[in-house]
């Protein structure tokens, strides 16, 4: 087994931030950072041999709804004839494997240094320091992180591992599967201590109460719309996207029907000159076998996390080593449901359902979230502990 770096470079990261902080009427602390990173050489999954079929010269074209007779009439390139495409010159076929001649016809798959990410953040946080039985922390996060790789390997369905052409990276830069635009946090907490002077029953009895809990809001995931089919006829159907149509309607998908240049629904697939979308209205629309995507990298936003997670606490002190804990904790207390590619209480993404049938324009599923993902529902877990 050997492995090759290529050109000897290696992932590296550039990390830049400025932050002021301000503290008055003495309990109170109010912090703004601006925080920078930008991703060199990041590792991407590509298969370097293989060319897409494919181009902006050699591709069956998409209706979004039924053209005329004469239209079709027009059409004289078919599916057949994408695959077996002359290049102007009239020299040569469009290449798919420009290593086949050297004896490697199979796929070279590898792990190529050539992917980037840049992200931009403003943070802001208000902290109140414990006085009076009360202390809180509030912050604000507003970034952008963008890339054009995020899964080097097959961890999700959301953002696909591989690019949709293995030769231009370039294209698939967008808003990363991690870009989080906008997050709010609130986490309070809050001790209920009367009778600090009282006898022991007063204190532990009626007082020594703690309630903390946490608000997040957290704007969504977006997820990539897929065709599930090799558009770009380049033998891998991962990261090929789906045709957008700017008139459509919001979250609605659509599959495709292949008809030949009389008009009609083509009967062998070589024939198809033209695809039309079977729903007009919709705003996704599958790449057929030998169609131009125009769609880009995470374009559809999952739904967004609202949650909050509290804590109810109470404790007996016996002396002042030895004390006893016991409360509850709940996650997403009011048992919202919350059907997101991330976690409710955390930054990140989980995506791997085991099906991509809600990123398929064509699918019945199609955005049908809940149909895929858990709903974060209520966890409560009772706790106890000694400290001395």
């Amino acid at each position: 087994m050997a492995s090759y770096i290529y050109g000897g470079k290696r992932p590296y990261g550039l990390d830049w931030t400025l932050g002021v902080q301000h503290v008055f009427h003495n309990n109170y602390t109010v912090e703004a950072r601006y925080i920078g990173t930008r991703g060199i050489h990041l590792w991407n999954q590509t298969r370097l041999n293989i060319f897409p079929q494919v181009s902006a010269n050699n591709y069956i074209p998409t209706f979004f709804s039924m053209p005329s007779a004469a239209t079709f009439a027009s059409l004289t390139k078919t599916l057949a004839n994408v695959k077996s495409y002359i290049t102007p010159g009239g020299t040569a076929a469009e290449p798919t494997n420009d290593l086949a001649i050297y004896g490697s016809e199979a796929n070279i798959v590898g792990y190529a240094p050539q992917a980037s990410s840049t992200y931009h953040g403003l943070a802001l946080q208000l902290t109140r320091r414990f006085s009076n039985g009360l202390s809180y922390i509030a912050a604000y996060t507003w970034s952008h992180l963008e890339d054009d790789a995020t899964a080097t390997n097959f961890s999700t369905y959301l953002t696909p591992r591989r690019a949709q052409d293995f030769q231009d990276l370039i294209a698939d830069w967008s808003n990363s599967a991690l870009d989080r635009r906008q997050r709010f946090t609130f986490t309070p907490i809050y001790e209920f201590r009367p009778f600090r002077n009282g006898n022991w029953m007063m204190k532990n009895v009626i007082g020594n109460w703690n309630i903390s809990g946490t608000y997040t809001y957290e704007s969504p995931e977006y997820a990539t719309v897929q065709s599930n089919v090799d558009s770009n006829l380049n033998g891998d159907s991962a990261g090929d996207r789906a045709i957008i149509n700017p008139a459509g309607q919001a979250n609605v998908g659509s599959g495709v029907t292949g008809y030949n240049s009389l008009g009609q629904v083509a009967t062998s697939s070589g024939s198809i000159v033209a695809y039309v979308a079977n729903n007009s209205n919709s705003r996704y629309v599958v790449a057929g076998s030998g169609a131009l995507a125009n769609g880009g990298r995470n374009t559809f936003p999952l739904h967004p996390i609202d949650n909050i997670d509290l804590t109810l606490k109470k404790r007996f002190n016996f002396t002042e080593r030895w004390s006893l804990d016991f409360g509850v904790q709940a996650y997403n207390v009011f048992n919202h449901p919350q059907f997101t590619g991330g976690f409710s209480n955390d930054v990140g993404v989980n995506g791997f359902t085991g099906a991509r049938n809600d990123l398929v324009p064509s699918d019945p599923l199609f955005g049908r979230f809940d149909q895929f993902y858990t709903s974060n529902s209520r966890v409560v877990q009772l706790f106890a502990h000694i400290t001395f």
